[in-house]
């Protein structure tokens, strides 16, 4: 059953897909109507999963899913994760391409190859208080209070540690 993303509990278990380009509105319109749709009728052994799923910076796709209603099974989740495979190549993105971050430069979504990010930090082209999009989040909850965070406060944090010595 799909609900809007706004209404989804903040215990709710989240994936964060990125797309390797910026999306377009159309692109936006098209994968969200395709969401909805699929999460409309999002199962776990027969039982339907109260689900939402959004669009976020023309870049980010969010997956919820209240697993205190009903939890995901990995035939679920794995359905959902076909959604995105099957999508992507039609559209000319590709939604599981980790080699890149994301940061957020003075309000500009950039991007930077993650083999580059030790020199960023070197050069001070990223600061410990440069945001960056941490996509490691697993619930709802964190995904509003770190989703976006300080370089410092993510997975980068070793960089900055090796930089002080």
């Amino acid at each position: 059953m799909y609900i809007p993303f706004h209404d989804i509990e903040f215990e709710a278990r989240v994936w964060v897909y990125q797309a390797n380009r910026q999306l377009t509105n159309e692109e936006v319109g098209t994968l969200t109507e395709t969401l909805k749709a699929a999460l409309e009728g999002w199962e776990a052994h027969g039982q339907a999963l109260t689900a939402s799923g959004k669009v976020f910076h023309d870049r980010f796709i969010v997956i919820a899913v209240d697993e205190s209603k009903e939890l995901p099974s990995g035939c679920s989740i794995d359905k959902s994760v076909h959604w995105l495979q099957e999508i992507g190549p039609r559209l000319g993105v590709d939604f599981f391409d980790r080699s890149l971050a994301y940061i957020d430069e003075r309000g500009q979504l950039q991007t930077i190859p993650v083999s580059q990010i030790k020199s960023a930090v070197a050069t001070e082209e990223i600061s410990p208080e440069t945001t960056i999009f941490d996509n490691t989040v697993t619930t709802k909850a964190q995904w509003m209070s770190r989703w976006k965070a300080r370089a410092d406060h993510t997975w980068l944090k070793r960089y900055f540690q090796k930089q002080a010595s």
